[in-house]
């Protein structure tokens, strides 16, 4: 193995680990230093591609900026996919797209300026190239939307396959669909196009199982040591805002359980008073007594006993005694007995 060749793979493992590294920070340091990473390989992704920097071992050539740059962004949007959801990814995807749109548009312009001027190009700067920057950005875009896609239909419970095949299967398909779109795109209708796709169809085998390791242990290690659950998602959920809508209809669900909850406390709570009212009743106003009897006329014109009335229009009961006065009145001899 050339020096060569050791020197790609010491850098491929700094860069993937240090996106991981930079990811699980998250938690302390917030997303901006891991989107401000990402922002940069793309850049220097895109510089290089352009230069055409590469190593060829065994007869394989091994891109630069696809061996180490372009999987180290795969590794980056899948852990935030997993990890983060649909709306982290779509940030990611956009600051990865943008970004590789601008920087070919930076390098043409600074070429232009120099033109103008009247001086030589600047030879450290690459002159892009409109189609195979074109189909960078196309492809892209593609990959990492079918990662996501990928990454949730090879989860289905269904399929009942382990963590790192998925893993595996979801890096090597979007490896592989990156080969095909990148290499129609930019090169297609020309002799090399062939050789170009099956070299890079090998190629992206052999970093994919490099990169393996990586990310299994990096979601083993997220999902078992730190309790980041790895969610089960709709495959379209990159796409279209399933997740947030079905989370926030379970949040919709589970307020109008509460309501009803508090709906119906509300009308328990108003029987009990209706209840309480209806057994409850008062004497009010002017009540019309015989100043002879004490009976009481009622509203219909009829006297009563004063405690048929008051039994009729209260809730007391009445018990009969007699009272001291009374008693000697009436019952003289009974008083004399008790004596």
């Amino acid at each position: 193995m050339g020096n060569e060749v050791i020197i790609l793979v010491f850098e491929a493992m700094a860069v993937y680990f240090l996106v991981l590294w930079a990811h699980s920070l998250r938690h302390r340091l917030g997303t901006a230093p891991f989107y401000a990473l990402i922002g940069g390989l793309t850049a220097i992704m895109s510089w290089v591609t352009d230069a055409g920097v590469s190593v060829t071992a065994g007869g394989i050539t091994f891109i630069v900026g696809s061996t180490i740059l372009f999987t180290s962004l795969l590794l980056g949007v899948f852990v935030v996919y997993v990890f983060d959801g649909p709306k982290a990814t779509r940030i990611a995807i956009s600051t990865i797209i943008g970004v590789s749109a601008m920087v070919p548009l930076v390098a043409a312009t600074l070429h232009m300026q120099m033109d103008l001027i009247g001086k030589a190009p600047i030879p450290y700067v690459p002159v892009p190239s409109f189609r195979i920057n074109s189909a960078s950005v196309a492809a892209t875009l593609v990959d990492l939307v079918f990662l996501a896609m990928a990454w949730e239909y090879l989860g289905k419970p269904n399929l009942n396959l382990k963590l790192w095949i998925r893993a595996f299967l979801t890096l090597l398909g979007v490896m592989w669909l990156d080969v095909l779109l990148f290499s129609t795109g930019a090169f297609a209708g020309t002799p090399a196009y062939f050789g170009i796709m099956r070299g890079t169809l090998i190629s992206r085998f052999i970093i994919s199982l490099f990169a393996l390791p990586f990310l299994y242990g990096y979601l083993y290690y997220q999902n078992r040591k730190q309790g980041v659950e790895i969610e089960n998602r709709p495959v379209l959920a990159i796409l279209r805002k399933v997740a947030e809508v079905e989370r926030e209809l379970s949040i919709a669900q589970q307020e109008i359980e509460r309501r009803k909850q508090a709906e119906k406390e509300r009308d328990r709570v108003i029987g009990e008073l209706k209840q309480a009212l209806s057994e409850v009743k008062t004497l009010r106003g002017l009540i019309p007594i015989c100043a002879m009897c004490k009976n009481i006329r009622d509203d219909k014109g009829y006297w009563n006993r004063i405690e048929s009335y008051v039994a009729a229009h209260s809730e007391a009961k009445f018990t009969h005694s007699i009272c001291p006065d009374c008693m000697s009145a009436h019952y003289p001899e009974a008083e004399e007995n008790d004596e």
